[in-house]
C-alpha cells in the first residue's frame, strides 16, 4: 500500500508538489512536477498496486457560486485559526468543467467516495487544517507568500513546519523523513535567497503533509472528519482536538523597503507610522475579505430564509482600501480619531439587511442574536427619538462568527423606507452639495421628512396586518391549467391557518407550493386535511422559535413533522437538505 501526497496547481503551468511514502511511512519519492503526463510519469513506479492519493485540490464542483458545504463546514471549525478555506464554485473558470483534481484521479483510475472501500481512492485534503488539528498548532504558519511577509519570516515557518513533520517520527502513526531527498529539499530551504525557492519547496512539503493525511485516513479513520458529502464535495482531515482554541494573532513582520516598495500616500504624514502600516496591511487582507463577505451574505440569506422572515433584499462590501485610508487618517482638533484603525475601525466588513416593515427588523435582529455572536447592538431610531428628535432610524449589530477570521462585521437592519431617508440624506448632505444658505431650511425638511417616513412605516405595518386578517375571505384567479396551488392561493390560506404568524417572501408561497406538487397535494381541501393532523403546538415547542416565524416557515416544519426523511429528500429541497435534517432531529427529540 502507498500513500500519495499531492500538493496540485489548479493550472498546469504552475509546478505542483508530490510525496509518496510506504506502507511503514517512509518517504520513497519527493518532486515538483508540471502538467498532468509529469505526475503520472512521476508515479508510475507506485500506481500499479493499492493506493490512496491525499490531493490537495476540489475534486467535485457543483455548486454554481459561493462556497461548497463542504468548505461551510469546515470554515465553522478551522477558519478562526486563519484555516478558513477559499470558496470553490463553477463560476470560477478553472472548475467550470471537470476539475483538475478530478481529471487526474481518472487517469490514475481512482475512487472519489471517501466512504469507498475500493483498493484504489483519492480523497480532497487541506493543509492548513491538516497541521493545525496535528500539530496543535494556534493558528496556521505563515509560510505562503502574500503581500507583506517578508522572505525571512517566510523561511522560518516553512522551516519549522519541516520540523514538525520530522517530529512525527515518534508518532503512534510514524512518518520517517530520514531519506536524502528530504534532507535535500530542508537545505534548500535554509539557503533561500528568493520568494520563488521557497514556492518550490513549500509544495513538496505540503505534498508531505498530505501524504501523511493519506495514512492517516488509512490506518486512523476513527480520527478522521470528513465535510461535505460525495455528491458535493468532501474535504477529509485530522480531527479538530477537543477544547481546542486559537491564540491571539501576532503581527506579520513588515517587507523590507528595498524588497517591495510602499505604496505612495498622499501627504509626507500620512506616509508614516500605524496609519501607513493599517493601511498596507488593509490592503493586503482586503481581497480576502471581500470573498468573506460574499460567503457571510450567503449565510445570512440561508439564515432568513430557513427562519421564514420576510426581507427585501440583503447585500454587503468589504470596504475599499481607499475608503479605509480616508477613514483611518481622519483627524479631530489635530489629533488622530483612530489610534489602530485595523482594531478599531469596525466596518470593514459591512452588510445591509432591507425589510418591509419595523417589526421585521426587531425579527431580523432576533435572529442574528441567536445565530451569530453580537458584540453590540444599537437601535440609532431609538436613540434619535431619546433625544426628542426624527432623523436616521436603523439598528446597527456589530456581530462576529467564525467564517470572518477572528474579524467583526456591521450589520445594518433598516426598513424600505428608512433605508430611502438614510440614502438621500447621506447623498445630500454629507457630499457637501448643500448651500450654506438653505441648510437651515433642508435641516427642517429633512426632519419632516424623517417624521412623515416613521408615520409612514407605522401605516404600512397596520395594512399589512389588516390585509393578512381579511385575506381568507378573499377568492383570488387559479389557472385550471395549472395542478399547483397558486402562491396567492396559498398566502390567503395560510393567513388564515396560520394568523399569528408573519408574511413569507413572496417567492418563497411559489416555492413552497412547487413542494406540495412533488408530495401530490394540489388542493386546499387536501391540505387542509393534513394539517389536521399535525400538532402544531407540539411542532411549536419542539422548533422554539426564537424570532416570530413566517407562515411558510410553519407550513415547512408542518410538512417535515408529516413526511419526515421523505420531505427532506424532495427535489425542492436538495439545496437545503443539511438545514432540514437538523430541523428533524429537533422535531424528533421531546423537548428536554
Amino acid at each position: 500500500m502507498h500513500f500519495v501526497g499531492l500538493d496540485l496547481a489548479w493550472g498546469e503551468k504552475k509546478p505542483s508538489g508530490l510525496a509518496v511514502l510506504d506502507d511503514a511511512g517512509r518517504l520513497v519519492h519527493l518532486s515538483a512536477v508540471g502538467d498532468d503526463a509529469a505526475i503520472l510519469d512521476a508515479l508510475r513506479p507506485w500506481d500499479a498496486g493499492p493506493c490512496l492519493v491525499a490531493i490537495d485540490a476540489p475534486l467535485v464542483v457543483t455548486n454554481p457560486t459561493g462556497n461548497r458545504p463542504a468548505e461551510k463546514a469546515l470554515n465553522r471549525d478551522f477558519a478562526r485559526f486563519d484555516a478558513g478555506a477559499h470558496p470553490t464554485n463553477t463560476g470560477k473558470p478553472e472548475f467550470a468543467a471537470q476539475p483538475r483534481g478530478a481529471r487526474v484521479a481518472a487517469l490514475l483510475d481512482l475512487d472519489l467516495d471517501p466512504g469507498s472501500s475500493a483498493a484504489r481512492r483519492a480523497v480532497e485534503v487541506y493543509p492548513h487544517a491538516a497541521s493545525v488539528a496535528l500539530f496543535r498548532l494556534g493558528r496556521t504558519l505563515k509560510y505562503k507568500n502574500k503581500p507583506g511577509r517578508a522572505l525571512p519570516h517566510l523561511q522560518a515557518q516553512l522551516l519549522r513546519l519541516t520540523a514538525l513533520l520530522e517530529s512525527l517520527a515518534d508518532a503512534e502513526v510514524p512518518l520517517d523523513l530520514t531519506a536524502p531527498v528530504w534532507r535535500e529539499l530542508v537545505r534548500s530551504v535554509e539557503a533561500a535567497t528568493r520568494k520563488s525557492q521557497l514556492r518550490v519547496a513549500e509544495d513538496q512539503v505540503d505534498a508531505v503533509l498530505c501524504a501523511y493525511v493519506a495514512m492517516l485516513a488509512h490506518h486512523r479513520p476513527d480520527e478522521m472528519t470528513t465535510y461535505g458529502d460525495a455528491r458535493s464535495g468532501c474535504i477529509v482531515t485530522p480531527r479538530l482536538p477537543d477544547g481546542h482554541e486559537p491564540t491571539p494573532r501576532e503581527p506579520v513582520p513588515e517587507v523590507p523597503t528595498a524588497e517591495v516598495a510602499p505604496p505612495t500616500l498622499s501627504t509626507p504624514r500620512e506616509q508614516t507610522g500605524p496609519v501607513h502600516r493599517a493601511v498596507q496591511e488593509y490592503a493586503a487582507v482586503q481581497p480576502r475579505l471581500a470573498a468573506v463577505t460574499t460567503d457571510l451574505v450567503e449565510t445570512l440569506t440561508t439564515l432568513l430564509d430557513d427562519a421564514g422572515i420576510n426581507y427585501l433584499s440583503i447585500d454587503g462590501r468589504a470596504k475599499s482600501v481607499a475608503s479605509f485610508a480616508t477613514k483611518a487618517t481622519r483627524e479631530t482638533d489635530g489629533h488622530a480619531v483612530f489610534t489602530d484603525p485595523l482594531r478599531q475601525i469596525t466596518d470593514q466588513i459591512g452588510l445591509r439587511i432591507i425589510t418591509y416593515v419595523h417589526s421585521d427588523v426587531a425579527a431580523v435582529a432576533d435572529l442574528l442574536a441567536d445565530q451569530l455572536t453580537v458584540l453590540d447592538d444599537r437601535d440609532m431610531g431609538e436613540e434619535t427619538a431619546s433625544e426628542g428628535r426624527f432623523g436616521y432610524a436603523s439598528r446597527h449589530l456589530l456581530v462576529t462568527h467564525p467564517s470572518l477570521e477572528g474579524r467583526s462585521a456591521q450589520v445594518q437592519v433598516r426598513t424600505v423606507l428608512q433605508h430611502a431617508w438614510a440614502e438621500f440624506e447621506h447623498d445630500i448632505r454629507y457630499k457637501g452639495t448643500v448651500p450654506e444658505a438653505h441648510a437651515s431650511d433642508l435641516d427642517r425638511r429633512f426632519t419632516l421628512a424623517a417624521g412623515l417616513l416613521e408615520l409612514a412605516d407605522r401605516e404600512f405595518s397596520t395594512i399589512r396586518d389588516r390585509l393578512r386578517a381579511g385575506m381568507a375571505a378573499e377568492h383570488p384567479d387559479v389557472d385550471p391549467r395549472d395542478p399547483r396551488l397558486s402562491a396567492q392561493e396559498l398566502a390567503a390560506f395560510l393567513a388564515t391557518q396560520y394568523s399569528d404568524a408573519g408574511w413569507s417572501r413572496t417567492d418563497h408561497y411559489a416555492w413552497v407550493s412547487g413542494l406540495l406538487l412533488e408530495l401530490g397535494i394540489t388542493s386546499l381541501e387536501e391540505l387542509r386535511g393534513l394539517l389536521v393532523s399535525v400538532d402544531s403546538d407540539a411542532v411549536n415547542l419542539r422548533m422554539d422559535y426564537r424570532y416570530p416565524p413566517g407562515a411558510v416557515r410553519r407550513l415547512d416544519d408542518a410538512l417535515l413533522a408529516v413526511f419526515e426523511q421523505r420531505y427532506v429528500e424532495l427535489h425542492g429541497n436538495a439545496h437545503r437538505q443539511p438545514l432540514l435534517q437538523a430541523r428533524l432531529e429537533r422535531l424528533r427529540t421531546p423537548p428536554g
